[in-house]
C-alpha cells in the first residue's frame, strides 16, 4: 500500500466521507426519481396531462 505518511488517517477519512456523500446522493436521487414517477403516473391516471404534451 502507498505510504500516506503521518496524515494517513485524515486522508482515508476524507476519502471515506466523500464516498459516503456520493453514495447518499445516488440513493437520494433514485428515491426521488421513484417518487416523482409515481406522482406522474397518478396524475396521468386521473386524466391530468402536462401542458407541454400538446393537444391530445
Amino acid at each position: 500500500m502507498i505510504d500516506l505518511g503521518p496524515h494517513a488517517i485524515f486522508i482515508i477519512a476524507a476519502y471515506a466521507g466523500v464516498t459516503l456523500a456520493v453514495a447518499a446522493l445516488i440513493v437520494w436521487t433514485r428515491l426521488d426519481a421513484r417518487r416523482v414517477a409515481k406522482k406522474l403516473a397518478d396524475l396521468e391516471a386521473r386524466g391530468i396531462r402536462r401542458r407541454s404534451a400538446g393537444p391530445a
